[in-house]
């Protein structure tokens, strides 16, 4: 059965399909491998996020509205850890077992959390590239533009369009489905806009880069622009492998439009889901290796957890 071409009121039916006998009869032994890994990847998730966040506090280097935007984007990765993925974990696990009526509810509620920290995560991401590229252009002037009261209403606003979004699954499945994609085609033409025109001005203008944040002496100017080199690395390198991880589930979701929905590809999408929820686990490792203060806080957490517990 087909899973597009859904009007109001035709969503339930989708989770219904999503909950129903003959999805698991060949591959359930998969699914529970599945489930195991995806136990593993909330406690990482959890644990990794957790540390962050923690972590953030104490970051100095930071501008305070990047530093809010890295802690949304921690923030969405915790929850996926700590609520999205047990309810995902609840859904399969009651699927294996047929248990049908609280099935569907497992699934509505991953579902809808999924979306709406998915619905978060690409935009703050996006805001976090065009902010590094108004860092570029402001130069003294970013500081007074862009200011921590600014950056809170964005992501509050992020936060209720990601509920509003979701809420439209519910109501019209096809038109939140295409309004989804041209929306998500908006966000990475951004994202990718905002690092191209970095990437040329640094290769091409040096001169005018060296210029961007306060002008200082010849001898402190070349580590700020070092330090925001490695500030749009690691914002750079966040994005890709959310594209990476991403990627999949869309490829699969497309793929069931043609297809329907056979065990082999609601296996692979399980899988691309999985693969998704792993996004949020590598995200604090992608923060250690490439924010080199970030990694030596988080450091200094870890020793001092163990020698309290100790």
């Amino acid at each position: 059965m087909s899973i597009t071409n859904h009007t109001e009121g035709e969503s339930q039916k989708v989770f219904e399909v999503l909950c129903s006998t003959g999805l698991t009869t060949e591959i359930s032994y998969q699914l529970t491998g599945l489930v195991v890994f995806n136990v593993f990847i909330a406690l990482t998730t959890t644990v990794g996020n957790a540390l962050i966040l923690v972590a953030l506090n104490k970051v100095s280097s930071l501008h305070p509205s990047s530093k809010l935007l890295f802690r949304n984007l921690a923030a969405t990765d915790l929850c996926v850890g700590v609520i999205a993925q047990p309810l995902y974990i609840g859904y399969v696990a009651l699927l294996l077992t047929e248990n049908w009526k609280i099935c569907r509810h497992a699934l509505v509620a991953s579902f809808a959390v999924g979306s709406i920290l998915g619905a978060v995560s690409l935009p703050t991401l996006t805001a976090i590239s065009v902010d590094r590229l108004l860092a570029l252009l402001l130069r003294q002037r970013y500081r007074q533009v862009i200011t921590l009261r600014r950056t809170k209403v964005l992501v509050c606003n992020l936060w209720v369009l990601a509920a509003v979004a979701t809420a439209m699954y519910f109501l019209n499945y096809d038109i939140a489905l295409q309004g989804t994609i041209i929306v998500v085609s908006l966000y990475l033409a951004t994202s990718i806009f905002s690092y191209m025109w970095i990437f040329f001005a640094l290769r091409h203008h040096q001169s005018q880069v060296q210029n961007v944040f306060q002008r200082q002496s010849s001898q402190t100017t070349p580590l700020n622009i070092a330090r925001y080199r490695k500030a749009v690395s690691s914002s750079l390198w966040v994005q890709l492998v959310l594209v990476a991880c991403y990627l999949p589930y869309g490829i699969v979701v497309a793929l069931w439009a043609y297809t329907g929905l056979p065990s082999v590809v609601f296996l692979v999408a399980q899988c691309t889901i999985t693969l998704a929820y792993l996004n949020s686990s590598l995200n604090p490792f992608i923060y250690c290796w490439k924010i080199k203060e970030l990694r030596q806080v988080v450091k200094q957490t870890i020793r001092e957890f163990f020698s309290s517990s100790s």
